[in-house]
């Protein structure tokens, strides 16, 4: 089994809120980590790519809201598998407004972090951005997802194709779906023997 050791990594999962004039939006990251605690600062990798990313690169400001192991596989879809280029990523969902005016999470969190961009540096595909806290309140006593945990309980298991049994002709491709090829079998296309197949 090959086995990769930067999945020994420990990684959070959160929420990334942004605005910019009267749009809300966000994204789900699972980078971020307080890089000192006094005077307390936090960095987040955010991918180059997502709307939220120009968002805060544009005012210098964003909301983390730190998913709790309550999470549901629903807001990992909500917040990932679509971009806020093309829908309102915060309309049916409950939040508040922090002091920045962002938004953040109120439920399936334990925390919210308000960041006030001091710096960025460039990375091919992502953004590091090194940001003052400026608020963060608890709002939950739930542990907080990790990557880990999430494909363990939250992410669906991908769903097990079951395997055709028959054979397929070496000659031409074709498949014969069955558990027998008879003897005598012809292929339909290229008209070479069952000799000629070998099974799925």
């Amino acid at each position: 089994m090959t086995k990769n050791p930067m999945n020994n990594f420990s990684y959070g999962l959160f929420v990334l809120t942004a605005r910019d004039g009267a749009k809300d939006n966000g994204c789900i990251i699972n980078t971020a980590m307080q890089v000192t605690s006094n005077p307390n600062y936090i960095m987040i990798s955010v991918n180059k790519n997502n709307y939220t990313h120009d968002m805060i690169k544009k005012t210098g400001a964003f909301n983390l809201s730190v998913l709790s192991e309550k999470a549901t596989f629903e807001t990992f879809k909500h917040f990932g598998f679509q971009s806020g280029r093309d829908t309102e990523k915060l309309v049916g969902i409950e939040f508040s407004r922090a002091a920045n005016g962002i938004t953040y999470l109120l439920n399936e969190t334990n925390a919210y972090i308000s960041g006030k961009v001091i710096s960025e540096t460039e990375l091919p595909t992502h953004t590091v951005f090194f940001a003052q806290v400026t608020q963060a309140l608890v709002l939950s006593e739930e542990p907080s997802a990790t990557y880990s945990y999430y494909h363990k309980n939250i992410k669906p298991a991908p769903e097990k194709v079951e395997k055709k049994k028959g054979f397929i002709c070496t000659v031409c491709g074709y498949i014969y779906e069955g558990d027998v090829l008879p003897e005598d079998f012809i292929c339909p296309i290229c008209k070479h023997p069952a000799s000629d197949f070998k099974p799925l």
